[in-house]
């Protein structure tokens, strides 16, 4: 083991006291040198999604030290960039591990530099945080999550004064102020019920929750249009922050017939039935759909644990639930929202739709369709986020109609500059009960949209590498794919779009999208918040069958690149 190592670990013992349960996990790994190691061979990495890791002792560990040393490298960032009277922040948390001492530390660091801190009393969805950084005037905000991350996971997302998860730029001047300092020498703390007495941390205000959850409502495409609220819902949070805005929400608008799935309701942050907490995969809404099949449900929803993504599943012609992918959700929507916004004359004069470069490209042909301009950005809804900003500095945020991401992240309106599960699970319901009062269903308009469009297939493919030696292989791997790469799974390569410089006027990034022949495509990138490697692949084809078997033959073709 490096001396440096066995030194960071010493100086641990002897100096992380605050956490009981820290002391007993350094002293059962004592003689653990892969343990040690493995906690202490790097500093937690902070990027532009924050902090996010497992919960734990050591500097490559979530736990209140390095919430902390990250908290005071923001303190300091917003003392440096914000004159006294604006030095504000909002927090707020989610149902996972920690998350209320983590939300707690960070308030008591900001307080003790003279930032004003306001946090939400109760568990709070990530969009609420935007809502409240945007709604409080706030210099920054902070959300304690680590999405849909398994339970041993806990994470720290930094959010700017415009309500985004903040730039590039501005996480690398945030790490540069975390990197100056000592983690138990340089950070000010203080008691929060002392500082909470003397008005140093407030309470974000009950009508904050009550003005976003009336953003939420005024999204509404029905407006007097004849549908049948009364359809049979099954909703789950998963464990998380959803249960009490999503219902709120719902109910408030009409959608009285919904069942909570009982054993996911309730916050718990071990997640017992759904050990991987995201909508995204099949296991985590398996007892949903249990729940909808018995109740005769017609739409099955599930929230991630901070209730910024969502996913659902509705009965096809079996009877059988199927679950819908994001880029199917995304699409059903936007033509949705089109059609609406038409209908009611809604329409702005140059309305744009968002979306990110891993998401499906038949989502760019529905706007054609409808006359809205298409916007690309880098993976991350913030870069969305940012697109609003801009219309709005151009006086025309009401261009904006929608922001999609293929990993169940959707945004109608402009009130928030994240992905909200809490609106994408209100136009959904929406959405479903319009098409259904009209005697079509979800499948049967994505059908519509297929053969109207052609046939499309999107897959994600992630690849883990762990450990001191993962960011190294991954970085390899990527250097691999800029080689010369004639065609992939038999579709010759037309075009490589890297990323790496900047491109298309997007910022630099470490991302690759191979443009193919008949209108496939394939990205790489390394994760910004977990040790993978993902491919995004998308192929068109006559039929789904068709498609299924050309991404089987692209995805063959790849897997000798990722050993």
């Amino acid at each position: 083991m490096k001396e440096e190592i066995r030194a960071a670990y010493n100086e641990w013992i002897a100096k992380a006291t605050a956490d009981p349960d820290l002391c007993a996990e350094l002293e059962k790994i004592a003689d653990d040198e892969k343990a040690i190691e493995d906690a202490f061979y790097r500093d937690l990495a902070f990027g532009t999604g924050g902090l996010r890791g497992v919960i734990g002792a050591g500097t490559n560990r979530m736990n209140v030290y390095t919430v902390a040393k990250a908290s005071q490298g923001l303190a300091n960032y917003v003392c440096g960039h914000f004159p006294e009277n604006a030095r504000k922040i909002a927090i707020s948390r989610d149902s996972r591990i920690k998350s209320d001492v983590f939300a707690r530390t960070a308030a008591c660091v900001f307080a003790e530099n003279g930032i004003e801190v306001e946090i939400y009393r109760d568990i709070m969805p990530t969009p609420c945080l935007s809502y409240a950084v945007r709604h409080e005037k706030c210099a920054a905000g902070v959300m304690v999550t680590a999405s849909h991350n398994p339970s041993k996971y806990n994470g720290y997302k930094v959010y700017g004064a415009d309500g985004c998860q903040i730039t590039t730029e501005a996480a690398a001047e945030i790490l540069g102020e975390i990197e100056k300092l000592d983690i138990f020498m340089d950070v000010k703390t203080g008691d929060f019920d002392a500082l909470m007495a003397g008005g140093k941390i407030k309470w974000i205000d009950n009508q904050v929750y009550t003005d976003f959850v009336g953003e939420v409502k005024a999204q509404s495409l029905l407006c007097d249009a004849e549908v049948d609220r009364d359809v049979a819902i099954v909703y789950s949070p998963l464990n998380g922050t959803g249960r009490a805005p999503v219902l709120r929400t719902l109910r408030e608008s009409g959608f009285t017939n919904i069942t909570v799935v009982k054993e996911q309701e309730m916050p718990d942050g071990n997640f017992p039935t759904c050990p991987y907490p995201n909508p995204e995969i099949r296991e985590a809404m398996e007892l949903g759909m249990q729940y909808a099949n018995a109740t005769h449900a017609d739409l099955l929803m599930a929230t991630d644990p901070d209730c910024d993504r969502v996913g659902i599943a509705v009965k096809n012609a079996s009877g059988d639930f199927q679950l819908l992918t994001g880029n199917e959700t995304g699409m059903l929507l936007l033509d949705y929202i089109c059609q609406r916004r038409l209908s009611l004359r809604k329409m702005p004069g140059h309305p744009v739709m968002v979306k990110t470069i891993v998401t499906s490209d038949m989502a760019e042909q529905i706007a054609d369709h409808y006359g809205v301009r298409t916007v690309n950005v880098l993976t991350g809804f913030k870069f969305i986020g940012e697109q609003i900003g801009m219309l709005e500095k151009a006086g025309h945020p009401e261009d904006y109609i929608f922001g999609m991401e293929e990993s169940y992240g959707y945004l109608t309106g402009t009130y928030v500059r994240d992905k909200d599960a809490v609106d994408a699970s209100f136009m959904i319901a929406e959405m479903f009960v319009w098409y259904k009062s009209r005697g079509v269903s979800l499948l049967d308009r994505l059908t519509e949209l297929y053969e109207t469009y052609g046939y499309r297939l999107n897959t994600l493919h992630s690849f883990a590498f762990e450990g001191p030696t993962g960011m190294d292989k991954m970085n390899s791997i990527m250097d691999s794919f800029r080689g010369v790469l004639p065609s992939i799974g038999g579709k010759e390569v037309k075009t490589l779009l890297d990323y790496k410089d900047g491109l298309d006027g997007l910022p630099k990034s470490n991302v690759l999208k191979f443009l193919l022949a008949d209108g496939c495509s394939v990205v790489v990138r390394p994760s910004g918040t977990e040790p993978k490697l993902k491919l995004y692949i998308s192929v068109t084809g006559k039929n789904f069958d068709d498609c299924r078997a050309l991404e089987a033959t692209m995805v063959g073709s790849l897997q000798d690149f990722v050993k």
